[in-house]
């Protein structure tokens, strides 16, 4: 067993792909940014499982931070905003809050397919709908749940497009 294991760890379960998007996504941060950049995360009312994705990125064998992307507690830290999940009416406000604390310039990424429209809570008494009926929302990350390749993926596609004054 301990070959296996072994084995799978020299393989490497993350693909060649992740180190080359990390790479591209430093390089953008760098000259953007010139500092790393700062990502404040709200749940409106998700499921979770965007969330454990988002939190998957962190772990070891993706580790986005070490290609410059840090998650911050506050929003007035924040360049960036990711929201996950369709937006309840307890949290329409707190959102609108948060996006509002934030300094500018600032730019917003949903992930998930609910934080869109509503996915399947859409219609819902408890759910005002997707993120873009509270604040405006510059990029998307497809997806139920999106992978934390897919996250990096569209962070890098954030940065490259967004303009910085």
């Amino acid at each position: 067993m301990y070959n296996i294991a072994k084995a799978r760890l020299e393989k490497g379960i993350v693909t060649e792909e992740i180190n080359l998007i990390g790479e591209e996504l430093r390089s953008e941060i760098q000259k953007k940014f010139s500092r790393s950049l700062y990502i404040r995360e709200v749940d409106t009312g998700s499921c979770g499982a965007c969330e454990s994705e988002i939190i998957s990125a962190t772990n070891p064998l993706y580790d986005i931070q070490r290609f410059g992307v840090d998650f911050v507690a506050s929003p007035r830290h924040a360049d960036a905003l990711l929201v996950a999940g369709p937006v309840s009416l307890n949290m329409s406000v707190a959102l609108k809050k948060t996006y509002d604390a934030m300094p500018s310039p600032k730019f917003v990424i949903t992930a998930g397919d609910c934080a869109l429209d509503g996915g399947p809570f859409k219609g819902s008494y408890y759910i005002e709908g997707g993120v873009g009926k509270i604040i405006p929302v510059d990029f998307h990350v497809p997806g139920c749940p999106p992978s934390p390749a897919d996250l990096m993926k569209h962070i890098l596609l954030a940065v490259k497009n967004i303009q910085i004054k």
